[in-house]
């Protein structure tokens, strides 16, 4: 068909387009018009056809013509259908048909659009598919609506799949309707075309320019706006991505300040779509599909395009002007290509500019995969003996070979490939390397680089882009010139020849342009087997795929990638996963104290995988309540003074934290304060409630509102602490700095309500006045509870269920909850769409799986457990998925994973409701609790939902099962409504878990006397006194650790004396080493049990644990081995007196080989002391005042019995109080307990000692008789089965002490 007979088929086509394309009704454009059925035979083309009734003309839907369809010659993926529908077209669907009346069909395909015939691309699904489903016979119609139109004018349909019973066979039908555009080119680099705008009306709120292009070019200005007062903004290609510059001045060079960049590969001489859109004090970019928000500088906020300029700028200095077309420019709706094509007075245009889009044809090949080359022949050597070879290529990949051949008379075999991103030469022969370079750096940018590869005259030269890349010389000794073949990307698989060898990667990319010995290779010729051989390549397109743009690495991660996939380098981010979606940090300290950390600085996300960044805090979590504490830039209590001509005094505070941190913190919290202070002297602070105040505070979410009451005091009420509790020194006032006194008074009190913190600002009204002072202080930021991490429900029913509104997680998911159960299997959640769904179950006892369906058939991840998850102990579950792979983790057990597939669907479309504990598909639901559910950082408020839903309660109780191991050192798990503490009177050791140590420094002269039970106080009931204090007087059994650090020998450790003159004396001989002696028989002498540890006063903690039960004892120190002895006596110590650390005051009952280490005391330090149940240096350190203990000389609370922890968390982990001021551990000496600064008070105590003396003596009397009345009695035969108050049988056991249920070892 000659030019003019398609010319008129196109005129037909397009005008019957316009008829078929309105609807009749509303008028309204209907874009689905049929494209292929009228078109004639010449409009097709095939890369072969079987015979000439199978030719492609046939190839129309519905059609019984000819074969009734399409058929190649050969059936294999190199065949291809192409359409021609004249012009560019609009196209937004496409339908297949098999060949009528045979066996022959597609399955799936490709899809390729192309303007020119050539340069063609594929279609993508999703950005990622790439292949359509086909056919299932050859008669129904398979129809697929594109999700993106197209605008092409030619189509090309390349088969990957047909029926394997027949051979490829096609109908095809393509809907659409015309696409009119305005088009402008500049190819010299020279014109330009300049819009003077009419100014927009003031009440307009937006201002829209939008426009396609396509370049060849990777750098280029595409676009200038310029406004008032030389404030204008450029988009400008750099390395095929599409910049936004802010430039300010009308001189040259300008500033340009960077805003944006978006898009990747942009110079592929295909059409992209880029709308700038300025509205409310921001812009928004879009290139092609993905747009991007910038914030702009408040200069901009009434800012007015006043002209456009595209191609060459004449007020600018670009590195180039842009080299392509440009296509619909639209201004507010406005085509100003059109008024430019009219000769508008608006338009200024100038040098070289037309109005039609002409493309320099340009063939690339793509290599795909690992079985892709390109044979080529080689050329007989020219004159001089060399050889010629260049090309351009583009790829991801760091390595994989670029070329190679062999050299003439077997003089060795050449390799040019990229290896880490550089360009490298080698030369073999055998095994040994005849010659080696290298040149080039970074060239797996995805740009298109140039490579030069000469041999002339006994020299040999490498050359990147031109030289600009790199170059490198040699002169070999030896011919470098191609023997036979030129192989590019790869090797055949099938040639096992010494022809072709790879021993590198294969190449994936795209190369173009080649050329040997300066003849540019027909790339069509090599696609229609006339030229050369090929395996797997995409001939006349550029397939290269950029996976980064967008990024999909959240979180700021950074994205690497190679030919088929990317990754994300987290690093630095503080997120993790495929994608850097998952905080690697907790929540709250809430959630930081039940992982079983200690007080310290931590950071916490509190809205996990969200978007708000992670924030440094402290954590103190030495109180039972665990506090959050967010510092600001002035915490510490600041004077002011007369401030001449200065009527207000403004002061600012700056937070650690940033603005949504902060409120985020805040309203996750169940309780948050900050303390307000101002000490006055003549400086008033609110006035009257009905005056205006002096001073007043601004808090609140940024910038903060005005309040005018004080802390302590009731929101609104312009009064402080005081007015409220009516207690101010003036009670005519509300507040005391009111009283306007020339003494120092204070008005201090905290601040509660939520929403008028953090404290922003402070203004201080009344500090001018002669003799004016005061003093302001803010405190820190201060929260406690985490409302989401006990926010459970417990669903008693299979068929009970919560439900919430669909979840949202088209391409990122992460689903984390707490479960506890004895059921052995339910659903945790689902949420189900037309196809696509997601589900967490328990599948078994010992199972949970994670399954969901994003359109490529269902995927299982599943985690399975040795020991059993229905134990009703509360287990984690951790589930996520995205578009590289899907996970699942299990409490700490390593986590499962899929991949998801290279090239499939990634977007996740559910439509129904989220169910909790249920199901709409008909699968078991769950009976149990779920505990702190959060979906992509949003945790759902189960309580809240539960209250109202029939089969569902509120809340969870039961959680010392599960966090009772917190509780250490035989700290008691205590339930609460919502969480536990640990209750630590049985233990040795404080602290929130019982894990912090009760440590002292003791002087020689220091002695800690702990008294138990008078004889006359047995029969009295003090329900009063805890039992972990007093106990009986007869014991049976021992059980004594305590740890030291001393450089003293001899020194006594711990002394227990008895009403009989017995003893128990722990202590260091001359030896450096450990004795323990007893005395349980006032007419025998002390036993003395020696361990063969050496070296315990070396100044290092040791840990000794002492058991006796009856005649047995053990001792262990450190992790030296136990050491047992037998005692003769008859294992019973009666009437226990008093328990001494440190100095002996009184050394009667001693034997005169302990009483001299008695009478020195003890120079060290001693920790977590432990007899039985009782704890006297934790008693005497902070519970002084209801212990029955006597303090004499200086004692020191320290941490000098710590072990260093460390902590992965925290980054200035401590372990100090804080707000302790003067309190015990606060480093001051404690007061002795008996005062002697008064003669008369000394007097008084003298009196009651005689008393008590006569008393003891009596007492003892009555108990030595007693006393041999039990030894009458045989105690040493003793039965121990059955015995409950022992964790221990015959020999006593120095490690496993039970901390369930610890048992004074009394009678």
């Amino acid at each position: 068909m000659d030019a003019g007979t398609k010319r008129a088929a196109g005129i037909i086509l397009h005008f019957s387009l316009l008829l078929s394309c309105s609807d009749g009704t509303t008028g309204e454009v209907v874009c689905h018009s049929a494209l292929v059925s009228n078109l004639p035979p010449s409009s097709f083309r095939s890369s072969s056809q079987l015979s000439s009734s199978h030719a492609p003309g046939f190839a129309k839907l519905n059609k019984r013509e000819g074969a009734g369809g399409w058929s190649p010659l050969i059936s294999d993926i190199y065949q291809w259908l192409e359409v021609d529908l004249g012009e560019r077209t609009k196209i937004t669907a496409v339908a297949t048909q098999g060949r009528y009346g045979s066996s022959d069909w597609l399955m799936s395909y490709l899809l390729m659009f192309s303007d020119t015939g050539h340069n063609w691309r594929q279609y993508r699904q999703e950005d990622s598919i790439g292949s359509f489903p086909g056919n299932t016979n050859a008669d129904s119609v398979v129809q697929y609506k594109l999700q993106q139109p197209a605008i092409a004018r030619f189509i090309r349909l390349i088969p990957l799949d047909w029926n394997p019973s027949g051979r490829i066979g096609l109908r095809l039908e393509t809907y659409g309707c015309p696409y009119t555009s305005d088009v402008v080119s500049f190819n010299s680099g020279s014109g330009g075309v300049t819009f003077r705008l009419t100014p927009r009306p003031k009440q307009a709120s937006k201002e829209v320019v939008s426009l396609k292009f396509k370049t060849l070019r990777n750098s280029g200005t595409l676009l200038h706006a310029e406004g008032q007062e030389g404030l204008g903004l450029s988009l400008e290609l750099e390395g095929g991505k599409l910049q936004l510059l802010l430039r300010q001045g009308r001189t040259s060079p300008a500033v340009n300040s960077f805003l944006a960049s978006l898009g990747s590969l942009l110079d592929d001489q295909h059409w992209h779509h880029v709308v700038l859109e300025q509205k409310n004090g921001h812009l928004n970019l879009t290139v092609d599909k993905h747009m991007e928000k910038i914030q702009i500088p408040t200069d901009f906020t009434h800012w007015r395009i006043e002209q456009l300029s595209i191609g060459a700028v004449q007020s600018l200095i670009p590195k180039s002007n842009l080299h392509g077309c440009i296509e619909n420019l639209l201004y507010n709706g406005i085509n100003l290509i059109e008024l430019a094509k009219h000769g508008d007075h608006q338009v200024i245009i100038q040098g070289n500019v037309t109005f039609s889009c002409t493309e320099p044809v340009s063939v690339a090949v793509t290599f795909p995969g690992p079985q892709s080359f390109l044979q080529l022949p080689g050329t007989v050597a020219s004159s001089s003996g060399g050889v010629s070879v260049g090309f351009q290529f583009r790829t991801w990949n760091k390595a994989g070979l670029l070329l190679t051949f062999n050299l003439p008379q077997q003089g060795g075999v050449l390799w040019l490939y990229l290896s880490e991103a550089k360009l490298r030469l080698h030369i073999h022969k055998g095994s040994k390397v005849l010659l080696e370079l290298s040149a080039g750096s970074s060239l797996n940018d995805g740009q298109w680089h140039s490579l030069d590869l000469t041999s002339r005259r006994g020299r040999l030269m490498l050359s990147v882009d031109k030289e600009e890349g790199g170059v490198a010389h040699a002169t070999p000794s030896f011919p470098v010139t191609i023997e036979s073949h030129l192989f590019f990307g790869g090797c055949p698989a099938e040639h096992h020849s010494q022809e072709c060898r790879n021993p590198f990667d294969v190449f994936q990319g795209c190369m173009q342009l080649l050329t040997v010995e300066n003849h540019l290779i027909d790339l069509i010729m090599v696609q229609q087997r006339l030229l050369g051989n090929y395996s797997q390549l995409q001939i006349d397109m550029c397939g290269i795929i950029d996976r980064c743009s967008p990024s999909r690495c959240e979180h700021g991660g950074h994205c690497s990638q190679s030919w088929t996939i990317f990754h994300c380098n987290c690093t630095g981010s503080g997120y993790s996963g495929a994608t850097c979606h998952s905080s690697v940090y907790k929540q709250s300290c809430e959630s930081y104290k039940h992982n079983g950390n200690t007080s310290g600085h931590f950071y916490i996300d509190v809205d996990g995988s969200g978007p708000i960044k992670p924030q440094l805090v402290f954590c103190n979590m030495t109180e039972e309540i665990t506090w959050m504490v967010i510092q600001h830039n002035n915490t510490e209590l600041t004077r002011l003074g007369p401030s001449p001509g200065l009527n207000q005094h403004l002061v600012h505070f700056d937070y650690s934290s940033e603005e949504e941190q902060l409120l985020a913190a805040i309203g996750q919290s169940e309780h948050c304060e900050q303390e307000l202070s101002y000490h006055c002297k003549k400086s008033r602070l609110l006035n009257t409630p009905e005056g205006s105040p002096f001073s007043w505070w601004l808090g609140g979410p940024a910038p903060g509102r005005v309040q005018t009451y004080w802390g302590g005091a009731h929101p609104g009420s312009q009064q402080c602490a005081c007015g409220l509790q009516g207690d101010c020194v003036d009670l005519q006032h509300y507040c005391n700095c009111d009283a306007d006194r020339m003494e120092w008074v204070e008005d201090s009190g905290p601040v509660t309500l939520k929403d008028t913190l953090p404290v922003r600002s402070l203004v201080l009204g009344d500090i001018q006045r002669p003799g004016s002072e005061a003093a302001y202080r803010v405190g820190p930021l201060r929260c406690h509870g985490d409302k989401n991490f006990w926010n459970a429900a417990f669903f008693d029913k299979e068929t009970s269920y919560l439900h919430f509104p669909t979840f949202h997680g088209e391409l990122s998911a992460d689903i984390s909850f707490l479960f506890k159960t004895m059921a052995s299997s339910g659903v945790f959640l689902e949420n189900l769409g037309i196809k696509d769904f997601i589900r967490i179950k328990l599948s078994s006892s010992t199972q949970v799986v994670f399954s969901f369906d994003v359109g490529n058939g269902p995927l299982e991840v599943r985690v399975k457990s040795d020991a059993p998850l229905n134990d009703n102990r509360w287990h984690r579950v951790r589930a996520e998925r995205n578009i590289k792979e899907a996970s699942l983790q299990v409490d700490e057990l390593p986590v499962a994973t899929q991949e998801a597939p290279a090239d499939g669907h990634f977007h996740l479309q559910l439509n129904s409701q989220l169910f909790i504990g249920g199901t709409a598909s008909r699968q078991k639901g769950f009976r149990g609790c779920i505990r702190s559910l959060q979906l992509n950082g949003i945790t759902l408020d189960l309580e809240e939902r539960a209250k109202i839903t029939p089969g569902v309660q509120p809340g969870c109780p039961g959680h010392c099962s599960s966090y009772g191991y917190l509780c250490k050192n035989q700290g008691r798990c205590v339930e609460r409504a919502n969480g536990f503490h640990c209750d630590c009177s049985l233990s040795a050791y404080t602290g929130v878990f019982c894990q912090t140590e009760v440590s002292a420094s003791f002087k020689s002269g220091t002695s800690v006397s702990y008294t138990f039970k008078e004889p006359f106080e047995l029969n009295r009931n003090n329900s009063a006194i805890p039992s972990s204090i007093y106990s009986d007087l007869t014991l049976r059994g021992e059980n004594i650790t305590l740890s030291f650090r001393t450089n003293q020998s001899p020194a006594l450790l711990l002394y227990v004396s008895s009403f009989y003159r017995e003893y128990m004396a722990l202590l260091i001989n001359k030896h450096d080493k450990l004795e323990v002696r007893y005395k349980l028989d006032s007419s025998r002498e002390a036993e003395v049990l020696k361990s063969n540890v050496r070296s315990l006063a070396n100044g290092q903690l040791h840990t000794v644990t002492v058991r006796r039960l009856s005649d047995s004892v053990c001792v262990q120190i450190d992790k030296n081995p136990r050491e047992d002895f037998n005692l003769t006596s008859d294992g019973e110590f009666s009437a226990i007196k008093s328990l001494v650390l440190g100095r002996v005051h009184e050394t009667d009952d001693f034997d005169s080989d302990p009483a001299r280490p008695a009478s020195f005391g003890f120079t060290g330090c001693l920790s977590v002391v432990q007899f039985n149940t009782i704890s006297p240096l934790k008693s005497a350190l902070l519970h002084q005042d209801t212990s029955p203990v006597l303090i004499s000389g200086p004692l020191v609370q320290s941490n000098c019995g710590a072990a260093a922890s460390t902590n992965p968390h925290a980054t200035d982990n401590t372990h100090q109080l804080s707000d302790q001021s003067g309190s015990v551990g606060s480093g001051q000496p404690l007061v002795n307990a008996i005062r002697t600064d008064s003669a008369l008070i000394g007097g008084v105590i003298a009196v009651i000692i005689f008393v008590v003396v006569i008393g003891l003596a009596i007492t003892a009397r009555f108990l030595y008789r007693r006393k041999e009345t039990y030894r009458n009695q045989q105690v040493k035969g003793v039965q121990q089965d059955n015995s409950q108050d022992f964790s221990f049988h015959t020999q006593a056991d120095c490690q496993n002490v039970s901390s369930e249920n610890p048992k004074e070892f009394f009678i």
